[in-house]
C-alpha cells in the first residue's frame, strides 16, 4: 500500500471578512493510498498556514512540504513518516504550525493502519482500558455573568458533572470574572466539578495569584492557562502558592516543548491537543513522561468531530485517560461535519469500535463551508 495524494481541506463558517471564533473554522486532510483506503485527520490551527506547510514546494533540505514527503510511502510505517517529516520540514516546522500540519497527518495515518487491519485504533495503540470515558462540557461565557446561569444548568441537565468555561469576555475585567464564576457555582452547586479557562488573559503571575485567591471561595478544580505557557517560572508560583490545581499546555507542541512544561512549570495537569501536538504519535511520548512527572494528563479538544474520535481512542488506551473535553459549540462543523459524531450520554463518552477513528465525514457539510 502507497500513499498517492494528500488533499487540504479549508473550512469556514464566516465569511472571509467576519471574525471566526473557536470552533468556526477547521482544516482537515485526507491521505488517500493506491488500496482504496482513505485516513483523515485534522489540525487546529491556522487552516491557511497548515494547508501552506503541507502543500509548498521545497526550497532546500530543511524546507519541503509535507506532502511531497508522502507521495510514495507506506502510510503503515506511520513513527517513520513522524521523523521523516519533522527532519525535512525543520526550518519552517519544528513547532507551532509545522507540526499541527504534522499532527493531522499522523491521525490520519492511524485512521488508515486502523482500518488496513480492521481494527479500532485504541487497538494499535495497545488496547482499551474502558469502554466510556466522562466528560466535562466547555463553553464560551456570555458576556453579562447573570446569563451564565442558564447556559451551566442546562449543562448539568444534559448529565455533566463537570463543566469549564472560557474564551469571550472572561479574563478582561476582574470584577466581571469574578461575577461570572460566582453565577455559575451558585447556578450548579457544591457537586458539579467547575473549572475556568483563562485563554494566558490574567497575564501576569502576580495578578493570576490574586485572582486564584479571590475565587477561593467558589471551589475551582482547575484554573487553566492564566498565563502563557512559556512563563514557565509563573506557573511554577502559582502552583506553589494557590489552592486550586493548575493546568497549562494546549499551545505546546511536541514532546520537547512538553519536558519544559512538566519539569519546570509545576503544573498539576498537562493539556495538550492532538491535532497539534504532533499527532496521536507524539501525544503517545507526552502522555509517558506525565506519568514520570506525577502529571494528570487531560487533553484539550474544542474543534471538530475529528479532534473528539482521536482523542477518544487515544484515552480509550491509556492506563489514567479517564477525563475528556467535550465541546459546546453550536458551529456545524463540531455539529455536523461529522456524520456519526461521538455522542455525549450520561456524563461520558462511549468508545467506538468500529476499524481506525470511525469516522464518517458529511460531505454536504464540506461543500457549503469550503473555502477554494
Amino acid at each position: 500500500m502507497k500513499i498517492t495524494d494528500i488533499e487540504v481541506i479549508h473550512l469556514r463558517v464566516p465569511s472571509a471578512e467576519k471574525t471566526c471564533t473557536w470552533g468556526e473554522d477547521a482544516v482537515i486532510v485526507k491521505v488517500i493510498t493506491d488500496s482504496g483506503i482513505i485516513g483523515i485527520g485534522e489540525a487546529d490551527s491556522s487552516p491557511s498556514v497548515v494547508k501552506a506547510c503541507i502543500e509548498t514546494p521545497n526550497s532546500n533540505l530543511y524546507c519541503y512540504g509535507l506532502k511531497s514527503l508522502l507521495i510514495g510511502e507506506n502510510p503503515l510505517e506511520i513513527e517513520r513518516l513522524w521523523n521523516k517529516m519533522y527532519w525535512a520540514s525543520n526550518y519552517m516546522g519544528r513547532r507551532g504550525a509545522g507540526i499541527h500540519a504534522i499532527s493531522a497527518i499522523d491521525i490520519a495515518l492511524w485512521d488508515i493502519a486502523g482500518k488496513h487491519y480492521n481494527v479500532p485504533t485504541h487497538t494499535l495503540l495497545g488496547g482499551k482500558y474502558r469502554d466510556k470515558i466522562r466528560a466535562y462540557g466547555t463553553f464560551i461565557p456570555a458576556d453579562r455573568p447573570e446569563d451564565n446561569r442558564d447556559i451551566a444548568r442546562k449543562l448539568v441537565e444534559q448529565g455533566f458533572t463537570s463543566i469549564k468555561f472560557g474564551g469571550g469576555v472572561f479574563g478582561d475585567d476582574p470584577e466581571v470574572d469574578v461575577e461570572i464564576v460566582r453565577n455559575v457555582r451558585e447556578e450548579v452547586g457544591d457537586d458539579i466539578e467547575v473549572q475556568i479557562d483563562l485563554a494566558s488573559k490574567w497575564g501576569t503571575c502576580g495578578h493570576a495569584l490574586e485572582m486564584c485567591r479571590r475565587m477561593e471561595e467558589f471551589n475551582l478544580n482547575w484554573v487553566e492557562e492564566p498565563v502563557l505557557a512559556d512563563c514557565l517560572t509563573s506557573y511554577a508560583k502559582l502552583s506553589g502558592k494557590v489552592s486550586q490545581k493548575i493546568a497549562g499546555g494546549e499551545s505546546l507542541t511536541t514532546r520537547f516543548e512538553f519536558s519544559d512544561f512538566l519539569e519546570k512549570s509545576h503544573a498539576d495537569i498537562v493539556q495538550p491537543d492532538i491535532t497539534r501536538c504532533g499527532g496521536i504519535t507524539e501525544m503517545k511520548k507526552i502522555y509517558d513522561m506525565a506519568q514520570m512527572h506525577g502529571t494528570r494528563l487531560v487533553p484539550h479538544g474544542f474543534s471538530t468531530g475529528i479532534l473528539l474520535a482521536a482523542s477518544v481512542h487515544f484515552l480509550a488506551a491509556c492506563e489514567h485517560g479517564t477525563l475528556m473535553e467535550y465541546s459546546q459549540s453550536d458551529s456545524p462543523l463540531f455539529t455536523d461535519l461529522v456524520a456519526n459524531r461521538l455522542p455525549f450520554e450520561d456524563g461520558f463518552v462511549p468508545v467506538p469500535d468500529s476499524p481506525g477513528l470511525g469516522i464518517e465525514l458529511n460531505e454536504d457539510v464540506i461543500a457549503k463551508y469550503r473555502v477554494e
